[in-house]
């Protein structure tokens, strides 16, 4: 059942994005209507009112956060986390410091939804492993900018 949590970050949220280690999905529509979903790892809180994430350049979810700029995100973790965020999306880096193909987007929350069910809780939430020892030192370096960005946007 969804019940409106307002427009700022609960503090669970923030505590969990804050750690690096959830998984977001987050839902867009191209220009002819089509969703898309992308999963995205690099997410960290701005504050109660903003997140930044770091998403390819030529991701299909990139393109059409650009040219739509309203998304949705979904996280769902252990704790029974289970939250929905509409937000304005905005590129704020491009390309970012770490890496010339990712681009560092900034989630302005427009309303946030708690999505936890009557009938059942979030026990454990996607889990997930690095690709290659590569793609973790991108990942944390990713991190790291967004950590940095958070601090002086």
């Amino acid at each position: 059942m969804a019940k409106h949590v307002g427009i700022k970050l609960p503090e669970d949220l923030v505590s969990l994005l804050k750690k690096g280690e959830t998984l977001g999905v987050l839902a867009t529509f191209s220009e002819k209507g089509l969703p898309n979903t992308t999963p995205i790892q690099c997410v960290y809180p701005k504050g109660l009112e903003s997140i930044l994430i770091s998403i390819h350049k030529d991701h299909v979810g990139y393109h059409n956060m650009v040219w739509q700029k309203k998304v949705m995100i979904c996280f769902l973790d252990e704790g029974n986390i289970a939250y929905s965020i509409l937000g304005r999306a905005g590129v704020v880096r491009a390309p970012s410091l770490v890496h010339p193909l990712m681009n560092i987007v900034r989630i302005d929350i427009i309303d946030i939804k708690s999505d936890r069910s009557v009938l059942a809780r979030v026990e454990s939430g996607v889990r997930w492993s690095y690709t290659s020892w590569d793609a973790e030192q991108l990942t944390k370096a990713l991190m790291d900018e967004l950590k940095e960005l958070a601090e002086t946007l």
